[in-house]
């Protein structure tokens, strides 16, 4: 066997060659390969393999020890399984909890569409001999675009109030001027 090879063969009738080629013996019966001095050996590339893998099984078990004692610390003296049933009632709570609040969520988002949540406000000079915008209207909606609209006219001898009903965005007893009607599309335009 040559200084410097890699590999060694226990079979002392094996013969090494400096060109490739492939070397069957008799007393050892197996097949060598020899690349350029350096003679493969088909069990021991097998036990380095198996060696490679072996270490990588050790630092994985190693790993997952380290991880499991780190999440047992801080509970007193408990096992892997009592701890998982812990979780496992708890998940089993934690779901009734949620489903509840899920019940609780959506009863008041409905009632909450019944409140005043979209104003709508314009000024505007309903006479011209009054100056500036002194009149006002103002339109106030729930989430389904029902509520009152309020309009304030100024003139110089004094201010009026006026108010109409508005469902679904349209006035339901008295038709919705054109100042009202912006007023309400305003509103309309503020989402929740």
């Amino acid at each position: 066997m040559k200084i410097g090879t890699l590999f060694f063969l226990p079979c002392s009738s094996l013969c090494a060659h400096e060109t490739k080629s492939i070397i069957l013996t008799d007393t050892c019966q197996e097949a060598k390969i020899n690349f350029d001095g350096m003679i493969a050996d088909p069990e021991l590339i097998l036990l380095i393999i198996l060696f490679f893998w072996s270490v990588t099984l050790t630092v994985l078990f190693f790993r997952f020890y380290l991880y499991y004692t780190r999440l047992i610390k801080p509970i007193d003296k408990r096992t892997l399984l009592e701890l998982l049933d812990i979780l496992v009632k708890n998940d089993a709570e934690l779901k009734k909890v949620i489903d509840h609040l899920s019940g609780k969520y959506d009863t008041l988002e409905n009632e909450g569409k019944r409140n005043i949540q979209k104003v709508g406000l314009l000024r505007f000079n309903p006479f011209n001999d009054t100056g500036g915008d002194q009149s006002f209207i103002l339109a106030l909606l729930n989430g389904e675009n029902t509520g009152v609209v309020v309009s304030s006219l100024h003139t110089r001898s004094g201010t009026r109030w006026y108010a109409k009903e508005v469902k679904g965005g349209k006035g339901t007893e008295h038709v919705l001027s054109t100042e009202e009607e912006k007023a309400v599309q305003e509103a309309k335009k503020i989402s929740k």
